[in-house]
């Protein structure tokens, strides 16, 4: 004999009001944040000229103090995520330019992944079911919907590894499409990877540059190969899919 189910109690209003704010709370944490960071005028300092004037400082430092030098990096790139903070790609040539290509792609490739949770959480929790019905009724975002649901953590690596793809917008989405976490941190994660390392060694570049006490030249070597790898990071995507494309073809008229 199995024990009666008795019916769930109904919330309390407290219990309401606690569910209410911690689904907000991950957007009025950003909007606060940013708003901290654009009224202080912080972003200000987040630019090449900047890094120029400040450059040997900046080296000093680290040479001193890596690992403290490290986390600061990671602590004000995640922040800057966070808050959009104009100037993320300056942000990736300190990266390389204090730490070296590898990790500081490494340390901005973690960072990112951390700073952009504040979209997803915002759009899966505040946003939650009510924007997300609206969104899949919309005929037009029937093709990211089918992809991310077809299989996120692919569709997603997709989206990512092309330098050029609005980065929040797709945070966001994805958010709002609930991916899986574990499935979205490692999509974003190896999504970002290479473009950050490529950002890091164009970086690692301006020592030589600073040096020189030269103008920034885009065809330098120090920044050309780079670009030339960031260039060819946005084809993969759509060189992958004609590829299955092509193979799927090839497939279809062996059966035929």
């Amino acid at each position: 004999m199995t024990d009666p189910i008795v019916p769930a109690e109904p919330p309390t209003q407290e219990e309401t009001t606690a569910a209410r704010l911690r689904r907000w709370a991950p957007l009025f944490a950003m909007l606060a944040a940013a708003a901290a960071v654009y009224f202080s005028g912080a972003y200000r300092y987040v630019s090449f000229s900047e890094l120029r004037h400040r450059h040997e400082d900046l080296k000093f430092f680290v040479e001193e103090h890596f690992l403290l030098g490290l986390a600061i990096y990671v602590a004000v790139f995640t922040a800057a995520t966070f808050v959009a903070v104009p100037g993320a790609m300056v942000l990736q040539l300190i990266s390389g330019f204090l730490f070296g290509p590898w990790i500081g792609g490494l340390a901005t490739a973690v960072s990112a992944t951390a700073g952009s949770l504040g979209y997803y959480y915002a759009a899966r929790s505040a946003l939650g079911d009510s924007l997300r019905r609206k969104a899949y009724a919309d005929p037009r975002s029937r093709r990211w919907r089918e992809g991310l649901e077809k299989d996120a953590f692919w569709y997603l690596l997709g989206l990512r590894v092309p330098p050029v793809m609005l980065f929040v917008a797709i945070s966001a989405l994805s958010g709002l499409a609930a991916v899986p976490l574990r499935a979205y941190v490692a999509a974003t994660f190896l999504g970002v990877l290479p473009s950050a390392t490529v950002y890091a060694a164009i970086g690692a570049g301006l020592s030589r540059i600073f040096e020189r006490d030269e103008p920034i030249n885009p065809m330098a070597p120090e920044i050309f190969w780079p670009m030339m790898g960031l260039g060819i990071l946005s084809l993969i995507p759509a060189a992958v899919k004609l590829a299955g494309n092509l193979h799927k073809r090839r497939r279809e008229g062996e059966s035929a």
